[in-house]
């Protein structure tokens, strides 16, 4: 940890506090005290930018009962909350009944009175992927030819991002919620993961979350039915669904452009840095993305088939 973090008020330690690994964007450590368990995250550069707003808005979230960790202090450089015990969940069709509970919790998340600072809007796509694709060869990727392949492909997708329509509302919400930001209590959901929470056009919000948990690793095993489930979800839970149409999707495919290139910058400086994932896992990440991207674009007209 940091020396500019003092967590001596979550008590006295039991044992040494534990690296958890397998995060994505942030670097997790579990601390145990004479106070109790506690997840201890180190921030990111992205992680930084909001983080007493995130703290406000999770605070107001659980408060209103919604089902997630217990925040409990927040700083420049970490958030930490009370520790969890749960499953995980697996990236896989979830059952039908968690669907529907995933909307109506998104349902009550929208709902909430919760203040956001203006300036949350994001700027146009990087198109710097010829230039990418030239760094990646030069430095020897094991991924470059792929990525040299499809920069064709991947400034379509970027002018797709930046032109799609969004109808709104634009809506205050979690904007990550994806199997490994989920766990299964009892067989009910439970939230995690909070740092990316900001406004947020329904349809994107809405889109992301039914797919990612109506699917599996690729776009082979989507099941329609749990789609739908998570969209009942928010209309029993009193929310209104937005009009279909390609913006149900352009977040989550925006959202999984920026983090692509950005474990791509990640392996081209060849160093591990301080925070944020290893090495290994941004090289993982960036061929993940390399490949997923092309296919999801492709199949926009499949997914969209699915709002009918």
């Amino acid at each position: 940890m940091t020396p500019e973090d003092d967590l001596s008020h979550l008590g006295v330690p039991v044992r040494p506090m534990t690296r958890v690994h397998g995060g994505f964007a942030n670097r997790m450590h579990r601390l145990d005290t004479d106070q109790g368990s506690f997840a201890v995250k180190e921030l990111t550069a992205v992680g930084r930018r909001h983080v007493g707003d995130v703290f406000r808005f999770e605070r107001a979230a659980f408060a209103a009962g919604i089902p997630m960790p217990e925040p409990v202090s927040a700083s420049q450089h970490t958030l930490v909350h009370r520790w969890v015990d749960g499953e995980k969940v697996p990236e896989a069709p979830v059952p039908a009944a968690y669907a529907f509970e995933i909307g109506e919790i998104l349902a009550r998340i929208h709902a909430l009175d919760v203040s956001w600072p203006l300036g949350s809007a994001e700027g146009p796509a990087p198109r710097d992927w010829p230039e990418l694709a030239e760094r990646a060869a030069a430095t020897g990727q094991p991924w470059a030819d792929e990525l040299g392949s499809h920069v064709a492909t991947f400034l379509a997708i970027t002018h797709f991002v930046d032109t799609c329509e969004r109808p709104g509302p634009v809506v205050l919400t979690h904007r990550d919620i994806q199997p490994w930001n989920l766990l299964a209590r009892n067989g009910r959901p439970v939230l995690l993961d909070w740092e990316l929470s900001g406004m947020l056009d329904l349809s994107g919000e809405l889109g992301s979350t039914a797919l990612s948990i109506a699917k599996g690793p690729g776009f082979d095993s989507i099941e329609p039915a749990i789609f739908r489930s998570v969209l009942d979800g928010y209309v029993a839970g009193g929310g209104a669904l937005p009009p279909a149409g390609p913006s149900w999707f352009v977040f989550m495919i925006g959202g999984w452009l920026g983090f692509t290139r950005w474990n791509i910058l990640r392996c081209l400086a060849g160093v591990e840095e301080s925070t944020g994932p290893e090495l290994t896992l941004s090289q993982e990440s960036a061929r993940n993305g390399i490949r997923g991207l092309p296919d999801m674009f492709g199949r926009l007209p499949e997914l969209e088939a699915l709002l009918a």
